[in-house]
């Protein structure tokens, strides 16, 4: 892995730097060539340029005097040049440059005894003049001439040594391999550097996207830049996020899972005590009524009282029975939110005053004392019947258990934005360790006690149930002379 690492992050470097480099060298090797294979081609059409350039100004004249002369001999001397224009009977009429046996050559050519002798490389011929590479026997240098006859029926020859081109050739291509190999290895060790800089934020990519695929979500792009790197960079610093996120759902839809899966196994536990706890409510009465109906079937009695006294047993466990099995249909629609929940406003304090008076004669029944102070109409958001159901356990439990005192304390705590409806009753309180098994089905703290009243064991989970139902809370709490049950409302 680490060979792996190193080479990775050292081979984009090296690939660049070595293109780079191998790009500047062909580049250099390239303008060598063309100066050394091209340049002197080019160096010989230039003076072929100007040879033509001096005959059309010498054409251009009727006839060289001084004024023009100067001309010529400017010409001349700038485009390294010896010129001689002579009469067609050979009279010198212009001599120009270095050159003092031009007149002879010229006179030579005409008759062609010259240009025979020396077999001069023809390059151009026209009517009028003759261009042509030739050797000159008496200075034994090569030379590029013109020669022929002007408008006016002057001859002329005019031409330029071709060594100082070669020699110019020579200098032009030791100065260039020289400079060419001292701007190479500066351009080396620049590109060195450079590529250096160009790939580091590539280096940090690639270490970003080793630590990413270790699930190291913390690393992130710091070199910036604004260019397709910088933008690649920043793209890796999203991704980071948007995997860390994702990776961050999974887990949490994995724990979900995990609970829907514990959740799946509690329901089935929960369906067989369920089961057997129905079982067990449902026995005790429908032996009973099974018990009496047999007992009247059978005349056991045979006195009025005794009939009228078993057809009541008989009904009363049909009626707890009856509202047993309601409850359970209750709960189960609010368990599994087949039950809607209709959110309006409405007064707490009147919906609590109507169960206390509706509730009259089982208060004065049970000898208790309800206190409710309240008087001022406070609104509160919620499912009023639902409220109302949730009020009348709480009361229904508070009588069930009253004792000592049998005081029952309903009270109206206001918060920011929420009140709390506490329902308190003198009695014994709840033991610690049932206080919160209280909202289970079926669960009774004293079964005998509630068998007395005709609890079931189910009012408790309802009103769990109903607060689920509306994203509120409720709960209970002990104190030394009784039990205080409470819920919360929205109060905007």
């Amino acid at each position: 892995m680490k060979l792996y690492e190193r080479t990775v992050g050292n081979s984009i470097k090296k690939q660049l730097a070595f293109t780079f480099i191998g790009l500047l060298g062909i580049a250099l090797l390239l303008l060598w060539g063309m100066n050394r294979f091209f340049l002197e081609s080019y160096y010989q059409s230039d003076k072929e340029s100007a040879l033509k350039d001096t005959y059309l100004q010498m054409n251009g004249m009727e006839e060289i005097t001084e004024s023009n002369a100067d001309t010529l001999r400017s010409f001349c001397a700038k485009n390294n040049l010896s010129l001689v224009v002579t009469t067609a009977e050979g009279s010198l009429i212009y001599a120009g440059g270095t050159e003092n046996h031009l007149e002879a050559i010229l006179f030579g050519y005409f008759t062609q005894q010259e240009q025979e002798r020396e077999h001069a490389q023809i390059l151009e011929k026209t009517d009028n003049y003759y261009i042509q590479k030739n050797r000159d026997r008496f200075a034994g240098m090569d030379y590029l001439e013109m020669w022929g006859v002007l408008d006016n029926g002057n001859c002329f020859i005019v031409r330029s040594p071709l060594e100082s081109i070669k020699d110019s050739v020579a200098l032009s291509n030791r100065f260039l391999t020289i400079v060419g190999l001292f701007i190479g290895g500066i351009c080396m060790i620049v590109i060195w550097f450079m590529t250096g800089r160009l790939t580091k934020p590539v280096t940090e990519l690639t270490n970003l996207s080793k630590r990413m695929a270790n699930l190291d979500f913390d690393a992130k792009y710091t070199s910036g830049g604004s260019n397709e790197i910088g933008e690649l960079g920043r793209n890796f610093n999203r991704m980071s996020q948007e995997l860390e996120t994702a990776i961050s759902d999974l887990k949490s839809a994995n724990v979900e899972l995990q609970k829907d899966i514990e959740n799946k196994i509690q329901i089935d536990e929960m369906r067989k005590e369920f089961l057997s706890n129905v079982s067990h409510e449902l026995k005790t009465p429908i032996a009973l009524i099974q018990g009496y109906a047999e007992g009247l079937k059978e005349n056991i009695n045979d006195d009025d009282e005794s009939r009228e006294f078993y057809c009541e047993v008989i009904m009363d466990e049909a009626s707890k029975m009856n509202k047993m099995v309601k409850k359970l249909l209750t709960l189960n629609q609010l368990e599994f939110g087949n039950d809607q929940v209709t959110m309006e406003r409405f007064d707490i304090v009147a919906l609590i005053k109507g169960i206390v008076q509706s509730s009259h004669i089982l208060i004065e029944q049970k000898e208790a004392k309800v206190v409710f102070e309240e008087e001022e109409p406070i609104s509160v958001w919620g499912d009023e019947f639902k409220v109302e159901e949730v009020v009348t356990n709480y009361l229904s439990n508070a009588l069930n258990h009253l004792n000592g005192e049998r005081l029952i304390d309903i009270r109206i705590e206001r918060e920011e934005q929420k009140l709390t409806v506490s329902v308190f009753n003198t009695g014994e309180p709840i033991p610690e360790e049932d206080l919160d098994k209280v909202w289970i089905k079926f669960y009774k703290v004293d079964k005998a006690r509630t068998r007395e009243y005709g609890g079931s064991g189910i009012g408790l989970s309802i009103v769990k149930a109903i607060m689920d139902s509306m994203k509120q809370e409720c709960g209970v709490k002990n104190y030394t002379n009784g039990v205080k049950f409470w819920f919360t409302l929205e109060a905007k």
